[in-house]
């Protein structure tokens, strides 16, 4: 039996997915418009902060999306054959997460209905982009190499706010914590 009231990422796999939903599925946070370098030594992939020179840093979108790939050489165009194959997506992102079977996060705008909260959960690259490809040579990237584009922020997994859940284990007490303070002669 299928939930018809299940979203589409659930219920359809990325090749039989529309150009909007597959559209949608882009999270908006920018990681993937950051330069980066493959570590000569373990060929890993290696971020930097530097952005593609179409990158807003502040909207973290492309301010010539249509036009991309004519503008950027090495701009990939991402689609349900290359996805899984692309090991220098974040972990984060929504393709890799729908591609691997996975449901899309709190934060994703599919999820929360607001486009804002990708920004707000730390996974956006709002205000960290410190220069563009334009003003930084190749041979400068080394110097811009960062960690976080790879990596989940904290509170960023699951399908809870971290606030949220925060607020509702503070509000019922485990039975030992109860215990504890009841010992303390803290409770009651």
């Amino acid at each position: 039996m299928t939930d018809d009231n299940a979203p589409f990422w659930r219920t359809k796999k990325l090749s039989q997915m529309t150009d909007a939903e597959w559209e949608s599925l882009c999270d908006g946070c920018g990681r993937c418009c950051l330069n980066k370098l493959t570590d000569e030594d373990t060929a890993k992939t290696v971020y930097t902060d530097v952005g593609c020179k179409l990158l807003d840093g502040e909207s973290c979108r492309c301010i010539d999306y249509p036009h991309r790939q004519a503008k950027v050489n090495d701009c990939v165009r991402l689609t349900w054959r290359n996805v899984s194959r692309l090991s220098w997506l974040p972990p984060t992102c929504g393709y890799r997460l729908v591609a691997a079977g996975q449901d899309l996060p709190w934060w994703h705008p599919l999820v929360s209905r607001d486009p804002e909260t990708v920004h707000e959960a730390g996974i956006s690259v709002r205000g960290r982009v410190t220069a563009s490809e334009a003003d930084v040579p190749d041979e400068k990237l080394t110097d811009y190499i960062v960690s976080w584009p790879g990596k989940w922020p904290k509170g960023a997994r699951g399908s809870t706010p971290p606030g949220r859940a925060k607020s509702r284990a503070a509000a019922a007490p485990r039975k030992g914590q109860e215990a504890a303070r009841q010992r303390a002669g803290k409770g009651k």
